[in-house]
């Protein structure tokens, strides 16, 4: 069973779109969803509006979520990420997920298709169809 990460940016645009195809990763029944307080806070801080913070809250309240507190000194010396992303990839390596999805091709994007510290790094939609 794949324990897949989901970013903050994976959470709103869930909660932006409740009948979206992205809504298909709560229906996998061989992966485990997590996230963390770090990512939830990020997603809410997205949403102005009370119906898309209420969507939000229905989902996260599903995932588990860790503290993201793994040590960055166990990083790859190549990673480039910005400092607001690190405990993205922190809180992924501490949930011993198997996958991390995220649709920050900005910063992530040279890293889709990469295991860094056993978490593979996709686009949800690149998920999904290796899984449908």
């Amino acid at each position: 069973m794949d324990t897949v990460f989901l970013d903050a940016n994976v959470l709103v645009s869930a909660a932006l779109r409740p009948n979206a195809p992205l809504q298909q990763l709560w229906q996998l029944k061989d992966a485990k969803l997590v996230t963390s307080e770090y990512a939830a806070e990020e997603a809410r801080r997205n949403l102005p509006k009370a119906d898309q913070q209420a969507e939000l809250e229905r989902l996260p309240r599903e995932l588990p979520r860790v503290r993201g507190i793994a040590d960055a000194e166990s990083l790859p010396n190549d990673l480039i990420l910005p400092e607001k992303d690190l405990p993205i990839l922190l809180a992924a390596m501490e949930a011993e997920a198997t996958h991390l999805l995220t649709g920050d091709q900005r910063h992530f994007g040279p890293y889709y298709g990469r295991q860094i510290q056993g978490v593979l790094i996709l686009r949800p939609a690149e998920y999904l169809k290796q899984h449908a």
